[in-house]
């Protein structure tokens, strides 16, 4: 069982959909302490936990822990999914690009998605102001938590920035009527970066290396979370999301992060790939940091992860619903390996992969649902055909990572939707191995990045006990190699680092943020929606529009509430 702390306190999200900035100023977590009312030290603790919990408070319909809607759908890895294009048509128009609008969804997506982070964002300034009031002998704990605290503040606004760009920056020293002068354009891009950073280094400065109680954030996570900033900053960017100039100084800062979490020792990879997606290694040696979820913890329905319960195959039996987000031809196609066992950049998604006779990465059995080929390491009930909802418009595949199996300990099931304990990991270490790999490749010094970029594919080839059939056999021919030495140039060990980020991550969101960080999603979604409407008519009309579709527009009724105080993103 996972020691959580979280159990320590019970918590609950709140009752009301939001309509407006005004009530996410005023929310106040429902069953819980406010600053009003703490104390004690063990109350502003108390509070403290309640930030943390907020970091599982998303929804179906407002997502903050997994970003498959908006990291994986709007990129070339996954389709929707689910009953044709008008089934949660919000994610239809994710999926097509040039569909979204400003005031979309009436609070739901992207609008509440907005809304969660900010509730987020504010129990963490509220326990801020508690403990700040505070003395050091009243609670000898208030750095850490501070600076705990500071972190989980710094998640929630990178998450805002990395979906939306330009957003408003909040504080502990404001109050309401001063947030509401706040402008999301108070800073620039570079400038918001920076104004996030600071909380990581706070809790870079001030965390210890280790905590006593597993989940909460410590000086090696807000590390690992500080070099992914400055990874993401690196990619300078104008007015048009254009990527203009990359910045070696914070490349710089990155290889000194991450090395950091390296040389601590404290980290390491797990041994088999699958291991990251099964919930008895949650808090495993490769989990930087997570969103913690429970099961079976006193209340009614345990702290489940519903954000992924729409993606269990439809027509499986022990499921039932609803068959959302599957893996596309194109990804299915990127696991192909040629007799080299190296993946095949530039030819890959020349035609249908035939998995009887291709030779693949072992990866794909760790992500993609293929008929015949055991169903999340159960050979016993293989993935079938007719598990699929709507094969016509989406194809025959399903995604696996973060479901469960029926008879998990970490399932339940409440009406048609499915819920589970597995945590959601934001940082794992194959993340901090490839930010310092990327970084040393842009820097010149890609000989740096090769045994980082091999380490992960040596794992991924010893990752096949757990994917094999009942009679023992591979379900696919597997044949995965390191990349050799001779002909590692910058330009081919870029194209190795991209693609890697891919294959070790596919489905699991970072594809769209990845292609927007290097500045490469319009031709590269551009290129995969052309191939992909011979085989997907319902991504007939959609089309990538460069300086627009990189980043979500800000919610209308955020605009309309603060009377055009905040700015529109451009292009919408």
């Amino acid at each position: 069982m996972k020691n959580k702390f979280l159990l320590s306190l019970l918590l609950v999200a709140g009752g009301s959909l939001f309509s407006s900035c005004k009530e996410f100023l005023d929310y106040q977590p429902q069953g819980t302490l406010s600053s009003d009312n703490v104390k004690s030290a063990d109350n502003a603790d108390a509070l403290v936990t309640a930030a943390y919990a907020s970091l599982g408070n998303g929804e179906m319909i407002g997502p903050i822990a997994s970003m498959w809607v908006y990291g994986s759908v709007r990129s070339d890895d996954a389709y929707k999914g689910g009953g044709g294009v008008a089934d949660l048509e919000d994610i239809n128009f994710y999926e097509q690009h040039n569909l979204t609008q400003p005031q979309q969804g009436g609070g739901f997506y992207h609008p509440y998605t907005w809304e969660n982070y900010y509730k987020a964002i504010s129990r963490a300034n509220v326990a801020l102001r508690s403990i700040n009031a505070l003395t050091d002998a009243n609670f000898p704990l208030k750095k850490t938590r501070t600076a705990e605290l500071r972190f989980l503040r710094g998640h929630a606004h990178f998450m805002l920035k990395m979906l939306f760009k330009y957003v408003p920056y909040v504080d502990e020293t404001l109050s309401n009527d001063q947030i509401l002068t706040k402008s999301n354009r108070e800073f620039t891009n570079d400038q918001l970066w920076d104004k996030i950073g600071e909380d990581f280094q706070y809790a870079v400065d001030n965390l210890p290396v280790s905590q006593t109680q597993v989940g909460r954030a410590n000086k090696l996570s807000a590390a690992a979370y500080l070099a992914k900033l400055r990874l993401y900053q690196a990619y300078e960017q104008d007015e048009s999301n254009k990527v203009t100039n990359i910045n070696k100084a914070k490349l710089q800062e990155v290889v000194k992060l991450t090395e950091m979490v390296i040389s601590s020792g404290k980290y390491n990879l797990q041994p088999d790939f699958a291991e990251n997606f099964l919930p008895e290694f949650d808090n495993g040696v490769e989990s930087v940091f997570a969103v913690q979820y429970s099961i079976n913890d006193g209340t009614t329905l345990g702290r489940l992860n519903f954000e992924d319960g729409l993606n269990y195959p439809h027509g499986a039996p022990q499921y039932g619903c609803c068959g959302f987000h599957q893996p596309s031809q194109n990804l299915a196609n990127a696991f192909g390996t040629d007799a080299n066992g190296l993946p095949k950049f530039d030819t890959f998604n020349d035609g249908i992969i035939d998995f009887k006779t291709a030779t693949v990465d072992p990866r794909v059995d760790h992500t993609i649902g293929i008929d015949g080929h055991p169903y999340k390491y159960n050979a016993a009930s293989p993935f079938s055909n007719s598990w699929v909802r709507d094969p016509g418009v989406y194809g025959f595949f399903q995604a696996m990572k973060s479901q469960q199996l029926a008879t998990s300990s970490s399932y339940k099931k409440q009406g048609p939707f499915m819920g589970v304990s597995k945590n959601i990991d934001i940082i794992r270490y194959a993340d901090v191995l490839l930010f310092q790999a990327e970084a040393y490749i842009e820097l010149g010094q890609q000989a740096l990045a090769l045994p980082l970029i091999n380490k992960i594919r040596a794992r991924a080839a010893a990752s096949t006990g757990r994917t094999k059939k009942a009679d023992g056999t591979d379900p696919s021919n597997y044949l995965i190699k390191p990349y050799d030495a001779a002909n590692w140039t910058q330009a081919y060990a870029r194209k190795a680092l991209q693609f890697e980020r891919r294959l070790e991550f596919a489905t699991e969101s970072p594809r769209f943020f990845d292609l927007v960080r290097w500045g490469i999603a319009a031709e590269t979604l551009n290129a995969y929606l052309t191939k992909e409407k011979t085989r997907r008519s319902h991504l007939s009309g959609a089309k990538f529009t460069a300086g627009r579709d990189e980043y979500l527009p800000i919610p209308q009724r955020e605009i309309n509430f603060t009377k055009g105080l905040y700015k529109q993103n451009v292009g919408f």
